[in-house]
This record gives structure tokens, C-alpha cells and sequence, in this order.
């Protein structure tokens, strides 16, 4: 799926005085060159709503100036000029490429974040028009050839220019003070008055839903091009302000794509680099952390790790020496500069969980919590189906922004309600309702004081599983899974889910059955439930071990590190299970990534050493083996080289016909014995 250019916003191009590099033309290349760029300023549009008159000035007086320019190419005897008009023709080049970047970012940007900046911006048209009276005031227009009539209008740009003024339009200053006045309300938690709220964005030419929803994304967008902290918090709370004025304004519509859906579709067309994904959870690294054994892993992944209790490091089972997690600043680089190449969406640490990383400001906060109780209200006296689904949407779209709105929707009593969208009947009827809701339950999910709430919820995890198995839409049962995944982050929740039958045989018929992203999704929260040793036996029972393997040609990383961990904590029966993925085990070790490889040979070291000899016998029947360990051993990973190691080891020893002690553990029995004892 192509992603929006939105995705990647052009960084905005605020003139100075040094932006612009004096052109080294010769006569009259300068003049023509002057031409076209007041030609192009001549053909931008007045500034909607606000600097009308300051912007339709300067596109007046650049339509007068390409005049003069055009009569000075028409005529063949200004073919050489003096060092001082070439001086002011370059000066004026500069001017002019500062008024056209000074005009293109005002048209472009966010008009609300525009109007706050409505004082700044009215000085810079107004330096920008003294610079260019200055110029004119001391060219030496009696050196050119003029006629009279382009003389004249030379001399009345020149007096235009003089009179200029540094003064705001009135109109806009009482609407940025209306502005201010309303987020100072929303401060004090007085609710704005709506037909204020109509007047002002009407004054913006902010009238529908989707004019709202773009100029939140110019607003979102401007943050990433601010420096300073006050700014930013200043964009945020008008970013609030106007996600409240949508939702009362406009009401609700679910016309726009949810933007995680184009994300994950985008990225699952794309080979995602080995060394780019967590080793945990298999997903693109958004943070990259070094933990104490050398080993890195997303951090939200590895958090939840250490705080479910583990001491040890997940790759290498080797016991961490501290839980400090240092920043990989430069694979973090790396990431970045990929997904740009590869037009995939790149959210740094912090996106998910602020705007852009900034804490909201009391305003922002406070707008937030009126909007949230304003759709949560709204939802629960829905009349329709219809109307439902379009609230729960926009709650969809509101707990993927942030913490505090991920706290408030929970605060507000959403959940109860939301579980009432999740049954069989409204799936069949209304499948978008549904998805809609499992979906803003997922997103709640990601705040951890939520998960307490979402299991506590009479209804809500019995609603999650039902959707698992028996979801309208596949959508619906991969963000199920989601789910799943998320509140199984919690140790004590991790064993609860893994106890239940329903949850194992819904991920497994998911990783069957599902498209490409929803067995993802399966198998990842499989992984996850695989953390604990007790799971791990009820996994190998639902068939664990035969469904990563019908899986392992379309998700090798994932079904190979699953199979890892199964063989690891899964004892006996799990080992014996793992016999008929030996040859597929050997196909991954010559052809899979790093990552898969990687655990390729983990887990056929565990299988050889604990199976028995028939074990090493069917590793041994892979055509050319030994060379493909060879060259594990010389490229693979840190940790595939070692594990590779022990394989040739066993390998080599099992062909001298050594002793069966020195090949694998004495303690455990031969596949054929074990098989003997699985359930047929």
C-alpha cells in the first residue's frame, strides 16, 4: 500500500537574511531570472483567512515589477549594466527568494498555529517590503532605457513599498485573542461555548469534519519543525482545542483509514532487515536499547521482560549483570534513514505516547477530557448501530494518540460500553462496529493501568477471546490477538491467558488460517505466552509445534523462534514433536536471515541433544549439512556461530559412532520411545 506524503512533511523554510545565496548571473540571465521569480510570486494565491492584505500587497507589487523586468528584456539596449544595478538586481533576487518562501510556508502550514504567530509573521512581510523600498529607493533608474509608463509604475511600486506599514489586520487580532481567551477557559475547566467555537473555525475556514481533521495533521506536523519547548506545548493545546471542536462541531465519521492499518499493511509488503527487528517481538525496532549482555531489543519489549521478573537475557539466557538499557542512537539512525528510503512511516520513541514527544499543557489536558466525555456520553445513548460505530471510531483514533487520553477514555466508563460492541450479532451485522471497538480497547491496552481495567471488566476478556475465535472480519481477529499480546505484558494476566483453552486454540486456528498480518499477530502473542514454562505445555498440547511449522515457509523468523523457545521449556513432548521439523529447520539454517537462522540452530541444537540419535541421524540426511553449518559458522550471528559449533560438534561425533553419552543427554530417551507415548 503507498503511503501519503503527509507521512514525511517538508521541513518548513522560515526565511533569514543568510537563507538565500546572491545568483552570479551575467545581466541579463540576473534580469531573466528576476522575471520568473516574481513571476512565480505573481502566481501564488492571497493567504486564506489571515495576512489577506499583507499577502495580496506583495503579489501586487511582483506583478508591477515583472513588468519593469519584461521591458528591460524587450529592450536591446540594456544588453550591459552598471555595477550598481547588477548590485540591486541581486539584492532583490534574494528579497524576492525570501518573499516567495515567506508566502509558500504561510499558504502551507497550519492556519490556527499561523494565527498565533499572526504579529511575527505580519513583521516579516513588512521587513521584507522595507528591504525591497531601500532597493528601489537607491537603484539608478535614469540609467535604463524605460518608457515612461514602466517608469511610472517602477516609481509607485517604490512609493507602495515606502508606506508600508508593521500593523496587524484588526480582524485577525481579535480572533487570535478569541483564540487565546478560549484555551484560557478550557484551563480553568469552563466548557466553550459552541456557537464561539463555529464563529472561530468558520473565521479559519475550518467548516466540516475533514478540513478539522487536516489541520490537526498541519499541527501535528508543525511540531516536528519546532525547536523551542514553548512552542511546542502551545501547539498542543491547540491541537486539543480543535479535536474537541471537531467532535461537537461535526460529529463523528469513519471516512479516513486508520493510520496504524495503512502502516502495518505498508510494512508487511517490505523485507524488513533482520538486524532491524526485536528479537522479541519479531516488529520493526522503534527504540533500540543495549542491554548488559551485549543484546538489542526494542524497549518496550525488553521492559516487559524485566518487569514480568526475568533477570536473564532472552537471545542468550546469560544473567544480566545490571537492567540499565542504553539507547542505540545509531542503529536507531539506521532505522530511520530506511523507512524513509523505503516511504514506510518511522515513529521515533515518545510518538506513540505524546504529541511528538511533548507533555500536554493543563489546556491540552483539559480539552481532552471534555472530548473524551463528550463521545463516551455520546456513545452511550447512541440511537443506531450507525451512529455507534462513528463515535467509537473517533475514540479509535483518540486513544492511539496518547497516555492521557488513553487514561481519560478508561475514567470515563468507555470500556463497559465498548464490550457491548464486541458480540457475535453485532459482528455479523455491523462488522466496522466491531473492529472499531476491539480496536479502541487494543489502544486502551497500551497504558498499563488500563490492562487492570480492561481484565477486571466483567465481559471484556471473554469479549477479546469470542472476537479471536470468532471475529466478523480477519482485521477484527488479528487486533484480538493484539490485544492478547498487550495485556499478556502483565506476568500474573500472562499466566491467567495462557491457562485458557479458548485463548491457545483461537491464536493456533489464527496462525493457520488468518492472512499474512493477522498470523503475525498470532504467532508474536504465542511467543509472548511461550515467556511462561506452564503455557508452554498447554501450547504443545493445542499444537504448537505442527502449526509453526506449516507456518515456517510464509513467517520463518517468527515460527522459528517460537519453535525455540517450545523445544527449550517444552521437555520431552514438545522434542519429540519437533522431529518432523528437523529438515525444515535445516532449509532455514541455509536460506533464513540472520535472526532465523539464528534460532534454527538453537533449537536443533536443544532437539539433537535431548532427542536421541534418531534425531541426529534425520539432521544428518540433510543434503550438505555440514557445509551449510560451515557457513553459519563463518557468517551468522555471534550466537549462531556458537550454536552452530555445537551442531557440527554433535554431528561429528554421532558419524564416529561415538558413544551415545557423548552426543546427547543420557537422560533422555530415543524419538521412537517418545513418539510411542503421544496421543494419536
Amino acid at each position: 500500500m503507498a503511503v501519503s506524503p503527509r507521512v514525511f512533511p517538508p521541513r518548513k523554510r522560515w526565511p533569514s537574511t543568510g537563507s538565500s545565496i546572491s545568483p552570479k548571473f551575467a545581466d541579463l540571465n540576473l534580469v531573466k531570472s528576476l522575471l520568473s521569480l516574481s513571476q512565480e510570486i505573481s502566481a501564488l494565491k492571497p493567504i486564506q483567512c489571515l495576512l489577506i492584505q499583507k499577502s495580496l500587497s506583495t503579489i501586487n507589487k511582483s506583478k508591477l515589477l515583472a513588468i519593469v523586468f519584461e521591458e528591460l528584456l524587450r529592450n536591446p539596449v540594456s544588453t550591459s549594466f552598471s555595477p550598481s544595478i547588477l548590485l540591486c538586481f541581486e539584492e532583490m533576487y534574494i528579497v524576492f527568494q525570501r518573499i516567495k518562501t515567506l508566502m509558500e510556508d504561510c499558504c502551507s502550514g497550519s492556519k490556527m498555529w499561523l494565527l498565533m504567530r499572526i504579529q511575527p509573521l505580519a513583521n516579516s512581510f513588512h521587513e521584507l517590503t522595507l528591504e525591497l523600498s531601500t532597493l528601489l529607493d537607491i537603484f539608478p533608474v535614469n540609467e535604463l532605457d524605460l518608457s515612461q509608463d514602466v517608469e511610472e509604475l517602477f516609481v509607485l511600486v517604490r512609493k507602495h513599498c515606502f508606506q508600508s506599514k508593521p500593523s496587524v489586520d484588526p480582524r485577525d487580532d481579535s480572533l487570535r485573542r478569541d483564540v487565546l481567551a478560549l484555551l484560557h477557559q478550557i484551563k480553568k475547566e469552563i466548557v466553550p461555548h459552541h456557537l464561539k467555537l463555529k464563529q472561530i473555525l468558520d473565521n479559519l475556514g475550518l467548516r466540516d469534519q475533514s478540513s478539522c481533521r487536516e489541520e490537526i495533521e498541519c499541527l501535528q506536523d508543525e511540531i516536528q519543525n519546532q525547536i523551542d519547548e514553548k512552542s511546542k506545548l502551545d501547539i498542543a493545546s491547540l491541537i486539543g482545542l480543535l479535536r474537541y471542536a471537531k467532535c461537537v462541531l461535526f460529529g463523528s465519521s469513519t471516512t479516513q483509514l486508520e493510520p496504524d492499518h495503512s502502516r502495518r499493511n505498508s510494512l508487511s509488503e517490505i523485507a524488513v532487515p533482520a538486524d532491524f527487528r526485536c528479537p522479541i517481538s519479531l516488529e520493526l525496532m522503534r527504540d533500540p536499547v543495549v542491554v548488559a549482555s551485549g543484546q538489542t531489543y526494542d524497549r518496550e519489549s525488553i521492559n516487559q521482560w524485566i518487569e514480568s521478573g526475568h533477570n536473564t537475557c532472552p537471545k542468550t539466557g546469560q544473567t544480566l549483570a545490571h537492567t540499565n538499557l542504553i539507547p542505540n542512537r545509531a542503529l536507531r539512525n539506521l532505522i530511520a534513514m530506511w523507512c524513509r528510503q523505503q516511504r514506510v512511516p518511522f515513529e521515533t520513541v515518545g510518538s506513540n505516547e505524546k504529541v511528538s514527544g511533548v507533555k500536554a499543557t493543563k489546556a491540552a489536558f483539559e480539552a481532552t477530557k471534555m472530548t473524551v466525555y463528550f463521545l463516551v456520553n455520546k456513545l452511550s445513548v447512541s440511537p443506531s448501530m450507525e451512529a455507534a460505530n462513528a463515535v467509537t471510531y473517533e475514540l479509535r483514533a483518540l486513544a492511539k494518540t496518547d497516555s492521557d487520553s488513553r487514561a481519560c477514555i478508561a475514567e470515563a466508563g468507555a470500556i463497559p460500553i465498548l464490550v457491548r460492541c464486541l458480540g457475535s450479532g453485532v459482528g455479523s451485522e455491523h462488522p466496522n462496529l466491531q473492529v472499531n471497538a476491539l480496536t479502541t480497547i487494543l489502544n486502551l491496552s497500551i497504558l498499563e493501568a488500563n490492562k487492570t481495567r480492561i481484565m477486571e471488566t466483567d465481559g471484556a476478556l471473554n469479549g477479546v477471546i469470542d472476537v479471536l475465535r470468532f471475529g466478523a472480519t480477519w482485521e477484527a481477529k488479528g487486533n484480538a490477538a493484539a490485544t492478547i499480546f498487550s495485556l499478556s505484558g502483565v506476568h500474573t494476566y500472562r499466566k491467567r491467558l495462557g491457562r485458557k483453552t479458548r485463548v491457545i486454540k483461537g491464536l493456533m486456528d489464527l496462525a493457520k488460517d488468518g492472512p499474512t498480518n493477522s498470523k503475525r499477530d498470532a504467532l508474536v502473542t504465542i511467543l509472548n505466552l511461550a515467556g511462561d514454562r506452564e503455557t508452554v505445555g498447554r501450547l504443545v498440547e493445542g499444537g504448537v509445534i505442527e502449526t509453526v511449522i506449516g507456518v515456517i515457509n510464509v513467517l520463518p523468523e517468527e515460527a522459528v523462534t517460537i519453535l525455540e523457545a517450545v523445544v527449550k521449556r517444552g521437555g520431552l513432548v514438545a522434542i519429540a514433536e519437533a522431529y518432523n521439523s528437523i529438515k525444515k529447520l535445516g532449509v532455514i539454517l541455509r536460506e533464513g536471515s540472520d535472526t532465523a537462522r539464528e534460532s534454527a540452530a538453537a533449537s536443533l541444537v536443544t532437539i539433537c541433544r535431548k532427542g536421541g540419535l534418531e534425531v541426529v541421524a534425520e539432521l544428518a540426511a540433510v543434503p550438505s549439512i555440514e557445509r551449510i553449518i560451515w557457513e553459519v559458522m563463518g557468517t551468522g550471528t555471534m550466537r549462531a556461530r556458537r550454536k552452530a559449533a555445537v551442531l557440527l560438534r554433535i554431528l561429528r561425533r554421532w558419524s564416529a559412532g561415538l558413544d551415545t553419552n557423548d552426543v546427547v543427554d543420557s537422560s533422555v530417551m530415543s524419538v521412537g520411545a517418545l513418539t510411542t507415548m503421544l496421543p494419536a
